[in-house]
């Protein structure tokens, strides 16, 4: 059992940064895949980024790629989300979400976070 609670989010100009935190409870953490998804008004869930057990593999959304990168601490069961250069269409709900594999699909993940609210002004 994973307990995940977000934190981080914020209002910010277009073209700052943000960094979101999730930290996890629970004695297993290091054996999930970490991942951050993120809702608009209106529309679907959609994937952003995860990032294996060990880090060494990472997988992002394009268009993310180049301005976000996912990092873990097993240490303090914490993952993150460093957001740069944030545009007004990065405005979302983001959830992180503990799961079995490195997907884009929600079916992957089986525990989620309540979520942080981000907003990118123009």
């Amino acid at each position: 059992q994973v307990q995940l609670v977000e934190s981080g989010g914020g209002l910010v100009q277009a073209g700052g940064s943000l960094r979101l935190s999730c930290a996890a409870s629970g004695r297993t953490f290091s054996s999930y895949i970490m991942g951050w998804f993120r809702q608009a008004p209106g529309k679907e869930r959609e994937f952003v980024s995860g990032v294996t057990w060990n880090g060494d593999r990472t997988y992002y959304t394009d268009s993310v790629k180049g301005r976000f990168t996912i990092s873990r601490d097993n240490a303090k069961n914490t993952v993150y989300l460093q957001m740069n250069s944030l545009k007004p269409e990065d405005t979302a709900v983001y959830y992180c979400a503990a799961g079995t594999a490195l997907s884009p699909r929600t079916y992957d993940y089986t525990y989620w976070g309540q979520g942080t609210q981000v907003t990118v002004s123009s």
